[in-house]
């Protein structure tokens, strides 16, 4: 923690959570994390990033929505994301001088790299000829059909800085070394040599459901110089 910039806190400071793909504001790390706040005075706001549509689902729509959230330009504020929310979390950062602090949990760095990975070859394909690929949605427990144009939206977003968000900000990452969704070794490799970050692994896989109390320690550890 030495290592980190000094933190100005603010008041009025912003507390958000952004949840991952397929995902919603009631997931069990997000609820887990408000009460765990919540019940230290600090209120987390969690967000739905299903924008504008699940089926229609792009990543600049996500960080429009963050930044709508985080108010004025006076206003300051502290993001926790997950997956793909972490990823969000991270480019908001990197532009928004509002944001001061993160907490990352298997961000989802090199998104599209990643997904082609999982899905294969034929998949990937499929997705981008047909239009759709059929996939879980985990929030209403359900199939969806995200539409291909999310692809060519992530490459353009994701695509800045080589697909590596310059955060400045103090970060806490945590990720499981078993994550067979987002791969660890992004995260390593975005951590490495910066002052500013703090990379926990843990043994779990990608939900980090069984490193929850783990989780919430370290978060509230590292974030004890934003008043909590």
């Amino acid at each position: 923690m030495s290592d980190m910039p000094a933190v100005p806190r603010s008041e009025g400071l912003r507390w958000l959570y952004l949840h991952g793909f397929a995902s919603g504001p009631d997931s069990t790390k997000g609820v887990a994390v408000s009460r765990h706040f919540g019940a230290r005075g600090v209120e987390v706001a969690r967000l739905n990033l299903r924008v504008p549509t699940m089926e229609g689902l792009r990543l600049s729509a996500m960080l429009e929505t963050v930044r709508e959230a985080m108010g004025g330009e006076k206003e300051r504020a502290v993001l926790l994301g997950s997956s793909l929310g972490g990823l969000v979390a991270a480019h908001t950062a990197a532009a928004d001088a509002r944001v001061s602090g993160l907490v990352l949990l298997a961000p989802a760095f090199q998104v599209v790299r990643q997904l082609r990975r999982r899905m294969g070859e034929a998949a990937w394909r499929l997705w981008e000829k047909q239009g759709w690929i059929e996939t879980d949605d985990f929030a209403e427990k359900r199939k969806v059909r995200v539409h291909s144009g999310f692809i060519g939206d992530a490459e353009a977003v994701d695509g800045k800085f080589g697909g590596w968000p310059d955060v400045r900000v103090p970060t806490l990452v945590i990720h499981g070394r078993a994550d067979d969704t987002c791969d660890i070794r992004y995260s390593r490799q975005w951590a490495e040599g910066k002052r500013n970050v703090k990379l926990v692994e843990v043994e779990d896989g990608h939900e980090l459901v069984a490193s929850l109390p783990r989780i919430l320690a370290e978060a509230e550890e590292f974030l004890r110089p934003w008043g909590v």
